[in-house]
């Protein structure tokens, strides 16, 4: 098979559109689960809140808006095949993406040049590129925009595998209980359990990208998403930590093959405008 050349600039410009499409536009999926959440949820105060919530997401619609203040670093997956050749730099072509969108689209700039001098980078550069190389000759770009609100209350521990399914189970319920109201709920979960412990991290952020809709395709894991949203929806947290059933719109894991001494587990929380664009390049 001959190898398909990609000019950089095409990927620029499907990030500056991207960056915008996922600032201002929630993906059908979270937009169901957000509905269905308001027209289930029993507790009056609860479902006032989710009212607001979509009144917000239709005033953000319909002035081509950011659906929330913080919008975010921008996290960009790449699925690359192995026939294709990006011609030109792949890393500075993604970052023009994001800094032509941020620009564009007036959002909010947040990205600190370092993490402890704290100054601002002023484009929202550099982006966070992750690249996976998949069979063919394809390429597919994916912007997740995260804020730090709900990123701030992600956690990753290293279990004993003696702590089986019982402990990971305990480890998120802590981890959304620890949260409380602070990510903005309803919230979206992703996990990612096993691998290393970088690489953990990275199948929790992972995880965000399957829509809510899409169950894990290992039934066990599936069985697992399943029982882990109605437990956190038992905590009672409810939007915005004014209580009932709605904490969390859905769950996802990414699991990995680990060493025999390992348990890692990661939970990525993300806030209840989950957001992500993806296009084929």
């Amino acid at each position: 098979m001959s190898v398909r050349t990609i000019p950089a600039a095409a990927i620029t410009q499907t990030v500056e559109r991207l960056c915008i499409e996922a600032n201002t536009q929630l993906p059908a999926d979270v937009r169901a689960a957000l509905d269905h959440a308001a027209a289930t949820e029993p507790w009056p105060l609860a479902r006032q809140t989710l009212g607001l919530l979509q009144q917000n997401l239709c005033a953000a619609r319909e002035n081509d808006l950011p659906i929330c203040q913080d919008t975010g670093m921008a996290c960009v997956f790449l699925e690359l095949g192995q026939d294709a050749h990006i011609e030109g730099d792949l890393a500075a072509a993604v970052d023009e993406g994001v800094r032509r969108g941020y620009e564009k689209a007036y959002l909010r700039r947040s990205v600190t040049a370092d993490p402890l001098r704290r100054v601002n980078t002023g484009d929202n550069t550099p982006a966070f590129l992750t690249v996976h190389l998949v069979p063919g000759s394809g390429c597919r770009v994916t912007v997740v925009p995260k804020g730090a609100g709900s990123e701030n209350m992600s956690r990753l521990a290293m279990l004993k595998p003696a702590d089986g399914v019982q402990g990971v189970k305990a480890f998120v319920l802590e981890t959304v209980r620890l949260a409380g109201s602070n990510p903005c709920p309803p919230i979206v979960l992703g996990i990612g359990i096993g691998g290393t412990f970088d690489g953990c991290a990275a199948l929790a952020k992972r995880a965000l990208l399957r829509p809510l809709d899409v169950p894990n395709k290992d039934p066990r894991y599936a069985a697992l998403e399943a029982e882990l949203l109605e437990a956190v929806n038992a905590l009672g947290i409810g939007p915005q930590g004014f209580g009932g059933k709605t904490t969390c719109l859905g769950v996802a894991i990414e699991q990995r093959p680990t060493h025999v001494a390992c348990l890692p587990v990661a939970v990525n929380v993300s806030c209840h405008v989950t957001r992500r664009a993806a296009a084929d390049v």
